[in-house]
This record gives structure tokens, sequence and C-alpha cells, in this order.
């Protein structure tokens, strides 16, 4: 049985009396000690799907409205909100996609990792900054036991999205959501930052989901690869299959718009259009108009997952093909 287990998911959003659809029929499981990398573009629904698994969807307009989320053979769904907070940030835990506002400004960062420790373990006060000190260290924060006293400003943006992993893995959770833990880092601490990650899994047992928008990125880091457009699962495979084959023409689209550090081209390849919003109906497959392979049964059938290779489901109707 695999620690996450993320079966049929529906997600929809509620706007003028009716539900939009933002996530349709998403499944995948992550088994112990594993990287499933989550790729595509904006307003695909990695994140919402990241909130659902985390239970951070109440209060707002958005509802899980089918399937189910499996975790260490719990259903996350039937849970209480006292049994869902017990688990978050506990034995699950996030790091979110932008620090600076993730981190409460006027909180000194130690303070708010020692909040979690509290709330989690049971610590005293003092247990729970010596903990948040060695925390620090850990993710190679420079002098940590002065700059635990820091406020979020006082910090490099590298180092806040540290304090933000740090805090994640306070509790030794047994699975980790890294939603775009890189953004708006240079290349240097981005590539820092997914290094602690890796070397913190490697000690401590870790699962990770990791959200990116970064085809290179999932290359190095995941061992299996989910491609989601406009809510669905467009292609999955363990990730050397997945780069062995591309079989669906979004994921070639991603892999292409990459750009080459040693090649020269006059202008970089781009997927044209953009992702429908969700309030534009449209019939067959959602990348139709974007797809140069498209055709009528494209825009008139949507088509089904189908085991393109062992292990590689894809949804397209000509999978692995160049033309037609």
């Amino acid at each position: 049985m695999a620690l996450l287990e993320v079966e049929n998911l529906e997600i929809a959003v509620s706007a003028r009396g009716r539900l939009l659809p933002v996530v349709q029929g998403v499944s995948f499981d992550v088994d112990d000690r594993e990287t499933l990398g989550i790729v595509g573009e904006s307003g695909c629904g990695k994140s919402l799907t990241s909130f659902a698994i985390m239970g951070l969807l109440g209060g707002t307009t958005v509802r899980i409205t089918g399937g189910s989320i499996r975790f260490d053979g719990m259903d996350l769904l039937t849970l209480s909100e006292k049994e869902r907070r017990a688990i978050m940030g506990n034995r699950m835990a996030m790091i979110f996609q932008e620090p600076m506002t993730s981190l409460n400004p006027v909180y000194r960062v130690g303070d708010q990792i020692v909040e979690n420790l509290r709330q989690h373990q049971n610590l005293s006060y003092t247990a729970a900054r010596d903990r948040a000190v060695e925390l620090l260290a850990l993710v190679r924060i420079p002098e940590p036991a002065q700059r635990i006293d820091s406020f979020p400003h006082q910090m490099s943006g590298g180092q806040r999205q540290r304090v933000m992993i740090a805090m994640a893995l306070s509790c030794d959770p047994k699975l980790l959501i890294a939603d775009e833990p890189t953004t708006a880092l240079d290349v240097t601490v981005q590539k820092e930052v997914l290094d602690l990650m890796a070397d913190l899994q490697d000690r401590m047992g870790t699962a990770i989901v990791l959200i990116s928008h970064d085809l290179g990125v999932i290359a190095q880091t995941c061992d299996k690869v989910a491609v989601m457009y406009r809510g669905k699962v467009a292609e999955s495979a363990k990730t050397a299959d997945l780069f062995a084959d591309l079989a669906h023409p979004y994921t070639r689209g991603l892999l292409n718009s990459i750009p080459v550090v040693d090649r020269d081209v006059e202008w970089l390849e781009a997927i044209p259009g953009r992702v429908p919003t969700l309030e534009e109906t449209l019939t067959g497959c959602a990348f139709h108009p974007r797809c140069a392979l498209a055709t009528d049964l494209c825009a008139q059938t949507a088509p089904q997952t189908t085991q393109f290779k062992p292990g590689h489901n894809v949804q397209c109707h000509f999978a692995g093909k160049d033309t037609p």
C-alpha cells in the first residue's frame, strides 16, 4: 500500500450559483521515500490538488466533489477537523510557494517554528526553542542561535525558504508537499534548496510531492512524474520512462520550451495560446486548441487514459506520434 493514494479526485469552484470543475479525475500515488513531481503551467490545478491533500480548502468557495485521498491507510476526507489538524503540520507538512507571504512578518522566525513544535510535539518553550535552533542548523542557516530571533524581512529569499523547510520538517513528517519551493530564487540558491531537500529526504526517509513548472527540475529530482493540464493528468510515468519517450504533445512542448545553454537560437520555442479558463466550455481534448497534432477527433472526443507503455499512462488520441 502506498503512503499517499489520490484516486479520481474532483475539485470544483462555486461561482455565480454553479460549480466549475478545476480538477477532474486526478489519480496518483506516492510510496515511502519516493519523490513525485507534478508539473504543468499555471492554472492546471497543481496547487489546488496539494491544498486538497493538506485539508486547506475549508472556508473557501472551492469544494472537493468526488474521489478519495488516503494517507497511511486513512481516508482523509472522512476525518473530523480535529483529527485532520492533528495530522497537518505533523505527519504531513507543506512548503508554500512564497515564504515572504507564508511567514508572519511580525513574528520572529524562531517563534513560528516553536509554535508548530509546541502544537504537535507537546514540548516546553525551552525545549522547542532548542529544537528550532537545531532545525535551522539542519537546513544550513549560518549562526542559527542568532538568526532564530530574526524577522522574515531580515533574511534573504533563500534563507526564508530554508526557514519554511525547517518548519515543515520540524515534526519529522512522513510526507512533505513542496509547492514551487524555488520560485523567485536565483539559479544557485535553487540548486542549494533542491539539494537540501534531497539530503534531508535521505536522512529522514520523507516522501515528497514536488510541484513545479520546470521539467528540468523534475527530471533531476523526482522518481515519478505526473504532467497536469487544465485539471487532468495528461501523462504520468516513472521519470526515466517519461523522458525516454515523451508521449503527450503537451509534455513535449514543456520540454522544448526549456532553453539549452550549449545551442544558439534566435527564438525560444513556446506552446502557442494559453490554458483555457474555467468559464470556457471546451469539447474534446482540452489541449486541442494549442496542439499541432489536433484533428476533428480531438475537438469532438475527449481522450481516455490509456497505457502507452507499462506504467506509462497518457490521455491523447495520438500518443507518441509526430503526426496524426
